[in-house]
């Protein structure tokens, strides 16, 4: 049998887009796309963030777009949509990142609190990748949607019920998609992250009850996050073709 090399992850010619990426993971979801060669859509809310990630971007040589974007608002992922279309002509990978939690007991998280992460997390990342879909598939090329979701969709985190409830559902959401849109040659993933540090909980961990918690985990790190490079490259490229549905924990070991 002749000996036919492994496909690259060169991304040259693809449009990305990703969610949240005014910090943490989602910023440097869009460096290591960047990177790759993919022409890349920002998007948060925090527009100042966005023009500077904008110009480190383009200092790289990539091709950028910042978009303001407000995940719970459907209307906003329309436009944010029909303004990527527009200027760079379709979308062929969708990382789904946007996120946030609160933090408290079940019995007195507040109902206005229970909405806000279900419409970020669950609602915003299901019309998100809808809205995408359609994109894609009236475009007839296919493309990659990985949602960002967390240990918590298979592992009980104490103070967040409601986050580990909307994470399990994107999940379940990855694994629906991938089944419709199959035949679409469209492919959808679900990388579930375990504690990497970021500019949102690094304070957190350097106390002493941050400290305790690290000390429990069977290698007693935290993750980086670059440690998310491999997995979301192999998803966003020709090497991941075969995967679809797949919902993929890395956490050093955290959840054992």
């Amino acid at each position: 049998m002749t000996f036919t090399p492994p496909a690259a992850q060169d991304l040259t010619g693809k449009v990305a887009l990703i969610t949240g990426t005014t910090s943490g993971l989602g910023k440097r979801f869009a460096q290591i796309l960047a990177n790759a060669g993919a022409s890349v859509v920002i998007t948060g809310r925090r527009v100042d963030r966005l023009e500077a990630l904008a110009a480190e971007l383009e200092g790289m040589g990539a091709r950028v777009l910042p978009v303001a974007l407000d995940v719970t608002d459907v209307a906003s992922i329309d436009a944010c949509v029909a303004e990527v279309v527009t200027e760079l002509g379709g979308i062929d990978i969708l990382i789904n990142n946007a996120g946030m939690n609160v933090q408290a007991s079940a019995v007195d998280l507040l109902p206005e609190d229970f909405d806000r992460v279900m419409d970020t997390n669950m609602r915003g990342a299901f019309f998100m990748a809808t809205r995408v879909g359609a994109r894609m598939i009236a475009r007839g090329q296919g493309g990659s949607i990985i949602n960002v979701a967390s240990i918590g969709a298979h592992t009980v985190l104490p103070g967040l019920a409601t986050y580990c409830m909307s994470k399990a559902a994107v999940a379940m959401m990855t694994r629906s998609l991938a089944h419709e849109w199959a035949r679409h040659k469209i492919n959808v993933n679900a990388i579930c992250p375990g504690f990497i540090e970021t500019e949102l909980n690094s304070e957190w961990f350097e106390t002493d009850g941050g400290q305790k918690q690290i000390k429990s985990w069977p290698r007693r790190r935290l993750g980086l996050e670059s440690d998310l490079d491999g997995i979301v490259l192999l998803l966003a490229s020709e090497q991941g073709r075969l995967m679809t549905g797949s919902v993929t924990t890395i956490d050093d070991g955290q959840s054992l």
